[in-house]
């Protein structure tokens, strides 16, 4: 008989609200339903909290018709204050129910309004444990600008690169054109408050970066230009200890780009060619070394708990930190599952794991 009841938080209002569902269809599928009751809470794309259906298969990543949350006039309510901890939802026909006590929230949103501790801060104001980062690690992870900053200070490398914002755009574009200009061709041009590689443009001249920019803009008003690192792009998972011991840091993955530009939302998530994911990477024990301290070192900066994916750079001077993901990519053919996997975690078992780290986590 389950023991726990969890609220699956999926969803949301970024423009990864699509990829945030097809996650939630691989957790429903597979956490183990002998040990938890699950809740599973969607958010449409205008910010409503619907009651969603327990059924996994409804949200399978398809390219032909991604899944979505629908507005079926259902709201849930969560509860009023810390003291308690009761979650209930309003039907359509204006009546209320109980849906029972709630032992933790497994919010899996991605981007905005959710993975940039908007929502863990929600959360903790309710009283509510949840999975995962905090709203201080949640808000730096998403912000590419200041955590590129904490990085640099804990004397990780990252990336050269400048900041814009949309006022400096409107009204200097001449300056961010020479700033772009003095990192040398080619760059990324990034929304800073974003994921999935949503509005990443590689622009190959200068003659590109005005059109790379609208793109950008058009997910976020600050916008991160920066150096093409050139090296192998290798990746790793890191969970919290148990009992506030050090990070645990996976085996590490590879991203082999063979027919594409970069590792774009295309290739992550609609099948697109030109694009192979190694786990395990194949890296020296010095290097499997480095890059586990790095990970582990990136994720203590921003105060991490519960679970991220730090992205690398191999370059032939050594490892470069591209960022952070503190909701990584979690369906199960994602590289964060895979390369906790390859460590010896299936994924019930990583699911299982990130929600006992979310109830011993003290806020």
């Amino acid at each position: 008989m389950p023991t726990q009841t969890v609220v699956l938080l999926f969803g949301g209002r970024s423009s990864e609200h699509t990829i945030s569902c097809a996650t939630a269809g691989g957790v429903l599928e597979a956490i183990d339903r002998a040990k938890y009751t699950v809740i599973p809470v969607g958010i449409t794309a205008d910010g409503a909290f619907v009651l969603e259906e327990d059924r996994a298969e409804k949200f399978t990543l398809n390219p032909e018709a991604m899944p979505q949350v629908l507005d079926n006039g259902t709201r849930v309510n969560w509860p009023s204050s810390a003291a308690t901890r009761e979650l209930s939802y309003t039907d359509a026909a204006g009546n209320t129910h109980s849906l029972g006590d709630v032992d933790i929230v497994f919010p899996i949103l991605h981007g905005p309004f959710g993975e940039d501790g908007t929502v863990q801060g929600m959360l903790e104001l309710i009283g509510l444990p949840y999975v995962g980062d905090g709203v201080l690690a949640s808000a730096l992870g998403m912000d590419k600008h200041y955590a590129k900053i904490v990085f640099a200070a804990a004397g990780i490398p990252v990336a050269p690169g400048t900041t814009v914002t949309a006022r400096d755009w409107l009204t200097d574009p001449a300056s961010v054109e020479t700033a772009a200009s003095a990192l040398g061709w080619p760059v990324f041009v990034k929304p800073a408050r974003a994921g999935s590689s949503v509005g990443v443009t590689r622009v190959a001249s200068l003659a590109e970066l005005s059109g790379a920019m609208d793109i950008a803009l058009a997910e976020d008003s600050k916008v991160l230009i920066e150096t093409a690192v050139v090296g192998r792009e290798i990746e790793c998972g890191v969970l919290s200890g148990r009992a506030g011991a050090a990070p645990r840091v996976s085996l590490p993955g590879e991203i082999e780009v063979t027919g594409r530009g970069f590792y774009d939302f295309a290739a992550k998530y609609l099948d697109a060619p030109g694009i192979g994911l190694v786990c395990p990477a194949n890296i020296t024990p010095e290097q499997l070394a480095e890059l586990q301290r790095l990970a582990a070192l990136a994720f203590d900066a921003i105060g991490g708990a519960g679970l991220a994916r730090a992205d690398f750079f191999l370059t032939d001077a050594g490892f470069v930190l591209n960022e952070v993901n503190t909701m990584p990519g979690f369906t199960p053919i994602s590289m964060f599952p895979k390369c906790w996997l390859a460590s010896g975690m299936s994924y019930p078992e990583l699911i299982d794991e990130l929600i006992e780290l979310g109830l011993e986590t003290v806020r």
